[in-house]
């Protein structure tokens, strides 16, 4: 089963993130030229939040009981997920990675282009 450390590391290996504490030390965000993909609070259960498109947020709700409404976020467009074994880790992993890609694409054209520079650069 995923840990922690492992959400952490998988966030922080997206093309041009960064990890910030807005909230406090008691919850890691995750960025992407300065908007959210992520939100792994510190506190037991595990747990992440996810931007998720809203057709897909409903089917994964459906599907899984660890997947709720996102907590104290906008409830259609974000999931809650409780790391608890009863979703394959790789199916977490691509919901982080749903994540992120909503809201690269959702970046400005601008800023689009520089996190497909970087990209590049690290690819290189």
């Amino acid at each position: 089963m995923v840990t922690s450390e492992d959400l952490r590391q998988h966030c922080l290996n997206q093309v041009g993130a960064v990890e910030e504490f807005p909230f406090g030390p008691e919850a890691q965000v995750y960025k992407v030229m300065g908007r959210m993909f992520a939100l792994l609070p510190v506190d037991e259960p595990l747990r992440i939040s996810l931007k998720c498109d809203p057709t897909l947020a409903e089917i994964l709700r459906e599907s899984y009981p660890a997947v709720q409404p996102g907590y104290y976020l906008n409830k259609q467009h974000w999931n809650t997920v409780t790391v608890d074994g009863s979703i394959p880790d790789e199916e977490i992993l691509d919901m982080m990675d749903d994540s992120y890609n909503l809201v690269v694409k959702k970046l400005s054209r601008k800023d689009r282009e520089k996190v497909e520079r970087m990209r590049k650069g690290s690819s290189t």
